[in-house]
């Protein structure tokens, strides 16, 4: 299917398609921009039906998914300026990236939930064993939180491989917590360890763009991080940059409540590579 004719394939295959998802193609046609930064719950709640509607429309359209979907929208929107652009704008770019990062960290401060935080420092604070999971770029995310813990305690973990994160999953314990970072909060692999771990009866955080998702709906805690990003901008720093204040913070709270510990701790680490430092 060409990129460019994307909208044309949709309105061809209109009759193909079910009442539902009728209801999300005439959504989509309609509110293509906005389209972009929604999850598939998002879009679903629009349209006013589930989610396996939203994925059945994608499987009409031959896609495999909602994020191929996603992407060929967004493919087919980019217009000729995008794709020839003046590559004698590079300091405006610079000053365009940079707004985008510090407006991500205030988009994060903003959405900010106090109560929720402060449940998340609790349920840190009382876990045995934290798990950081993440997959692709917010894998990169989860494993700096990880590294910034295991400074100051050691029941930090965070394991890279999606089967492994299953297996771990699914041996938690209620003792046991997992933060799971995911922008889009509709990935398989993060889904599947979420729900592992409610079944054996770990707690778990999300940290996700979207309040309402496949991934949050077994979340314990979800926390918001700032700024909207599109199919084709997939590992910006903006993107991650709200994810790691998020991580940041928690990270101080916590240090913060448990000081005396914290600041042994970071001693020992601090010690025990000192000799690995010119």
């Amino acid at each position: 299917m060409s990129e460019k004719r994307f909208i044309l394939e949709m309105q061809a295959a209109y009759n193909q398609f079910t009442k539902a998802e009728k209801k999300v193609a005439d959504y989509v046609i309609n509110n293509q921009q906005k389209v972009l930064y929604m999850s598939i719950t998002d879009l679903a709640d629009a349209c006013h039906v589930g989610d396996t509607s939203v994925y059945r429309f994608c499987r009409t359209m031959k896609l495999q998914g909602y994020q191929d979907f996603k992407m060929k929208l967004s493919l087919s929107m980019a217009s000729p300026e995008e794709e020839n652009h003046d590559k004698s704008q590079t300091n405006d770019l610079a000053e365009r990236v940079m707004n985008l990062t510090i407006s991500a960290i205030r988009e994060t401060y903003t959405l900010l939930d106090r109560e929720k935080v402060n449940q998340a420092l609790e349920l840190l604070s009382q876990a045995e064993r934290v798990y950081f999971f993440g997959i692709g770029d917010s894998l990169i995310t989860a494993q700096s939180a990880c590294n910034k813990f295991l400074r100051i305690t050691n029941k930090a973990t965070c394991l890279a491989d999606p089967h492994m994160q299953a297996m771990a999953a699914s041996l938690a314990t209620e003792r046991d917590l997992l933060l799971i970072v995911s922008y889009s909060g509709a990935t398989k692999d993060n889904i599947l360890v979420a729900k592992l771990a409610k079944k054996a009866g770990a707690k778990v955080i999300c940290v996700s763009h979207f309040r309402k998702s496949p991934l949050t709906a077994y979340a314990d805690i979800t926390l918001l991080c700032g700024a909207e990003e599109a199919p084709l901008d997939g590992g910006s720093l903006a993107g991650k940059i709200g994810q790691i204040y998020l991580m940041d913070l928690l990270y101080q709270e916590y240090y913060s409540q448990n000081y005396k510990e914290c600041r042994s701790n970071n001693k020992k680490t601090s010690e025990a590579v000192l000799d690995k430092l010119f």
